[in-house]
């Protein structure tokens, strides 16, 4: 890199040894910081780096503005971003650079797909030059003939979180909302299911305290959900309250996103990701060879006849239901709840979470007609669903005794018990995949879509 005035830029590795000194260098992003508000009245955010003198860990360039509008916004990870007079300083250990917002400047270019050579951001005191131009040329061709992620941790997919771990994870940003004041939600997907979790609630609560159908405390509009994919975990990711929400303003719908660091947790028997301060992204172009694997993935549980079954029940649900339609296709929830028609049948493949009311001896009313409610979940969504009357007969196999409807109530939702036949009280729950049948109706005629409910028919529990 080269140039004899004001604006030469350096390598990254020359610019490590000017410290204190103001340089002008210009880099691959890697990586973007959450930003975040400043102990004063500024807001931060951090930039890593990378160019051909240093491309094993890069640069941090440390960014200060008036507002979060005035930080850097990268589209993408690979995208190029050069600074002027930027100051070199030391960090324990670390070398860094840091932007000051009187002084120092920035212009992010499109990265290795891009053939404009005019930034799509700059800050206020940027100038550009023609030589600029040539630098960004020269990183293009870098890109294009290098692999900037080689040896960094494969991220994972949804289907393979664990709880309690920091992971990378690669999703799909696909709405985000504040739910409630100052909270805020992103909804994130990668074609692939979460994995099935134990249900910690007691089932005699459920009445007065059930269990969610969703982790925000609204349900989103029918609209929203409506654009969603139907096959695949809709992850709700959760903004750490020490991370600025303003923020959010680098997540952008419908982009690839790679989150390092984010936590995965279980809240009430819901997988959740939790942005925290120290999470890092990583935008990736919809070229990327991942983005085309997610995508072929989802193309090919769509077009197949029982891939929307979720992927933990392979290679096939458990056999304690049958149901008088045999070789009609699964569908998922998800499918259920954004069906065109308010009226419908369908197929699926859940786990019975929860049921009301939870004792054997009370699931039919005095006069011997079944009234239960089941709550019904599978990767994509969580609903309730009625067991009554005659579907209820059909369900239970008649009006077995009690002590046959508790055991079949125990297999469905996952009853621990011992080796004598006992309930182990309080145990975590496990309830099995299984098949049922679901028809979906309305209350009121004027409000066909706000009164919509679930049954189970055509589905016997024959354990």
């Amino acid at each position: 890199m080269g140039g004899e005035d004001d604006y030469r830029f350096m390598a990254i590795e020359d610019a490590m040894a000017s410290l204190n000194q103001k340089v002008n260098i210009i880099g691959v992003v890697v990586e973007m910081g959450m930003p975040k508000r400043s102990k004063g009245t500024d807001c931060f955010c951090t930039v890593k780096i990378v160019d051909q003198s240093h491309r094993s860990s890069g640069i941090s360039v440390n960014v200060f503005a008036e507002n979060m509008e005035k930080l850097p916004h990268v589209e993408s990870a690979g995208d190029i971003i050069q600074f002027s007079h930027v100051v070199m300083k030391t960090h324990g250990q670390d070398v860094n650079a840091v932007f000051n917002k009187k002084f120092s400047s920035f212009a992010i270019f499109e990265g290795k797909y891009g053939e404009d050579f005019s930034p799509y951001q700059v800050s206020s005191n940027f100038r550009p030059r023609d030589q600029d131009k040539k630098f960004v040329k020269d990183l293009r061709k870098w890109l294009a003939d290098s692999e900037i992620d080689k040896g960094m941790k494969e991220p994972l997919s949804l289907r393979e979180i664990r709880e309690g771990e920091r992971v990378d994870l690669f999703c799909k940003i696909l709405h985000i909302c504040e739910v409630t004041k100052d909270e805020w939600i992103v909804f994130v997907w990668d074609g692939t299911d979460t994995p099935p979790v134990s249900v910690q609630t007691v089932l005699e609560d459920e009445m007065d305290n059930p269990l969610p159908l969703q982790l925000e405390s609204l349900p989103l509009s029918r609209d929203i959900l409506c654009t969603f994919p139907t096959v695949g975990t809709i992850l709700r990711v959760i903004v750490d309250q020490g991370s600025e929400k303003l923020s959010l303003h680098l997540l952008k719908v419908g982009k690839w996103v790679r989150f390092l660091k984010i936590i995965c947790e279980v809240q009430a028997g819901l997988w959740r990701g939790v942005l925290m301060p120290s999470t890092k992204l990583r935008y990736m172009p919809d070229a990327d060879l991942l983005v085309s694997q997610r995508q072929r993935f989802y193309d090919e549980r769509l077009s197949s006849k029982w891939e929307r079954m979720p992927l933990s029940s392979f290679p096939w649900p458990s056999r304690i239901t049958e149901t008088d339609y045999e070789h009609v296709p699964f569908v998922t929830l998800m499918d259920v709840v954004t069906h065109s028609e308010v009226t419908a049948k369908f197929k699926c493949v859940v786990r019975v979470a929860a049921i009301v009311p939870w004792r054997a001896e009370d699931f039919c009313s005095p006069p011997g007609t079944y009234r239960t409610r089941l709550t019904l979940e599978d990767p994509t969504a969580r609903i309730h669903a009625f067991v009554y009357a005659e579907d209820g007969e059909k369900f239970f196999e008649g009006y077995p005794p009690v002590d046959v409807l508790k055991r079949k109530r125990n297999k469905l939702l996952g009853i621990a018990e011992s080796d004598d036949g006992n309930e182990i009280n309080n145990a975590p729950r496990n309830p099995p995949w299984v098949q049922c049948c679901i028809k979906s109706y309305y209350l009121v005629k004027g409000d066909v879509w706000g009164s919509r409910r679930y049954r189970i028919f055509g589905t016997r529990l024959v354990t």
